[in-house]
This record gives C-alpha cells, sequence and structure tokens, in this order.
C-alpha cells in the first residue's frame, strides 16, 4: 500500500543505489503518488575535501550524537556540491526516467529558514566546549505552499540543504543544517510518510547483526529500546523520526536504500516503522542542538 504524498530521504552512503530508488519514484509517480526527494551527501563532500587538501570535521555532541563542524571553507564545498552537483544529477536522472523534477536547495525561494547557529555544544577529551564558527542553521519553517504547488502542478521537488540562516543583523546567509532534519521538517509540514534510505536494512538492536531489524515501533516502550539501539549517525535518524511524527507526518521508515524497489519495498513493510503513537508526548523532548551539526 503506498501512501498518497511521501517524502524519501536518499542517504549520501556509497552502499545508496540512486539510479535504483530514482527508477522507483518515477513509478509511484506515474501511479499517481505525490513525492518529494530529499538528500544529502557527505560521502561527496567529504571526498571533495581531501581532493582540495582538506580533512573532513566530525564532533560529538554532549548527547552522544556526532556529526560535521562546518567551517567556512567546508561551507563553500556544501554549496558546490550540494545544489550545485549532486541536486542537478538527481533532477536530471529523474527527468531521464519522465519526471518533471525541480531541483531546490532550501534557499530557493526561503524554502527552509530558520536562525543560524555559530556556536555549537561539543565533547573534547571528555569536557563539554563551545565551538564557534559553524556554519549551520536551526531548521524552523518549512513552505510548505511553495511545495504543495510544485506537487499540485505535477512537479516532483527534489530537495536538499543548506538552508537561509537569519542572522542577529537581519542578514540572510546560506548554512548546513541536517538532511534527515529536512526530511523529516517536510513530511511534517505536509503531512507525509517520510522515507530514511540508508546503508542498512533499518533500525537494529545490534548494530553488527542486519538480522536484529526492529521492525515496528508502536508503543513508548517500543520507542524506548529503539532510541537505546541506535548508535552514532543512527541517533540522529531517530531524532528526525520524533520531529516527523510529532510535526504530523502519519508514519516514518528507515529501509535499505540499496535494496530492489527501495521505497515500494518500505511502503509495503521492509524496514524499520515508526508510528505515532509510539511517542510519549508528555517525555519526548526533541534534541534540537544535534540536529544542527551535519547532513548526511
Amino acid at each position: 500500500m503506498t501512501a498518497s504524498t511521501i517524502v524519501v530521504k536518499i542517504g549520501g552512503a556509497r552502499a545508496v543505489n540512486p539510479t535504483e530508488v530514482l527508477d522507483d519514484v518515477a513509478e509511484l509517480v506515474e501511479a499517481g503518488t505525490e513525492v518529494v526527494v530529499t538528500h544529502g551527501g557527505s560521502t561527496t563532500v567529504d571526498d571533495t575535501l581531501e581532493q582540495l587538501g582538506q580533512s573532513p570535521e566530525y564532533v560529538e555532541t554532549p548527547k552522544g550524537v556526532v556529526g560535521r563542524f562546518t567551517d567556512e571553507k567546508t561551507m563553500e564545498v556544501f554549496e558546490m556540491v550540494l545544489p550545485g552537483l549532486l541536486n542537478t544529477e538527481l533532477v536530471t536522472d529523474l527527468q531521464s526516467a519522465g519526471v518533471d523534477a525541480v531541483g531546490l536547495s532550501g534557499v530557493d525561494g526561503g524554502l527552509l529558514t530558520g536562525p543560524r547557529t555559530s556556536a555549537v555544544r561539543v565533547l573534547d577529551d571528555g569536557k563539554k566546549k563551545i565551538r564557534r564558527g559553524d556554519h549551520s542553521g536551526r531548521l524552523e519553517s518549512v513552505d510548505a505552499d511553495l511545495l504543495s504547488s510544485l506537487l499540485s502542478d505535477g512537479y516532483t521537488p527534489v530537495v536538499c540543504p543548506p538552508m537561509a540562516g537569519h542572522e542577529q543583523d537581519g542578514q540572510i546567509t546560506a548554512v548546513n543544517t541536517d538532511a534527515d532534519g529536512v526530511a523529516a521538517a517536510i513530511a511534517g509540514a505536509l503531512d507525509a510518510t517520510v522515507v530514511f534510505l540508508t546503508d542498512v536494512p533499518g533500525i537494529c538492536t545490534d548494530p553488527d547483526d542486519a538480522t536484529s531489524v526492529v521492525e515496528t515501533v508502536e508503543t513508548p516502550t517500543d520507542w524506548e529500546m529503539l532510541s537505546d539501539a541506535a548508535e552514532g549517525f543512527m541517533s540522529r535518524k531517530v531524532m528526525a523520526i520524533e520531529n516527523a511524527l510529532s510535526d504530523g507526518a502519519p508514519e516514518a521508515i528507515v529501509a535499505d536504500g540499496g535494496a530492489t524497489k527501495p521505497v515500494t519495498g518500505a511502503l509495503t513493510g521492509d524496514g524499520t516503522h515508526v508510528h505515532p503513537e509510539a511517542l510519549d508526548k508528555e517525555c519526548c523532548l526533541t534534541n534540537t542542538e544535534s540536529m544542527e551539526v551535519d547532513t548526511a
């Protein structure tokens, strides 16, 4: 069974097969499903940084979430790679498959906006410190009307960071924001099911055992187990899931982007399926600081 509107987040890991994903998206669009495609691109960003003689820098927040620190030069690479290279490639591939795709960064039309966060809290040798000079932002607003207008006119939006970051002096600058958070915010704004495609078959209770996928999360107890199971970069996806469901998404799915027909498979049962009733509204608090330090 498919949803009427879905948000598909294509992960940046090499194991994710974009051709298979986009062919699947094209079939869903042809069948009448409205799809918003979102993507990050950390792998390509890291490769580009290394080609330029720079080392990618990752930091850990006090909550234990690992993310990228985006200095000025890294931000320049993001602007070059995400909207300039990867987004264009995805749009042309979808158009080749017969889809009227439109590429957008979060800056375009003020699609994704929020305050710039120039400093982040990190752990350094076990000590909490403040790192300044970060070019990231806290995503607060999605222009759902812009996306809805494109969808109603038969277009398939392909969205990526950066977002439009509001400085304290009123200026707007392009800043990095977490790509999982982008997918979650768009899904919440459109009341759409969100599918996070990554390089694992779902969220596993044992990260080293691909057969330990948590298939369904429907109760607060299930949610607690899922949160405990998530480690490293997967912790960001759990926070993105919480954001999406809290904002109105009817379902969030984490599934294998390297599978055959990965989106259709996810919609019909593959991966980890999380439902809104799993969130205990009285105790679940979204950790926004951890969603500001990376895109993937």
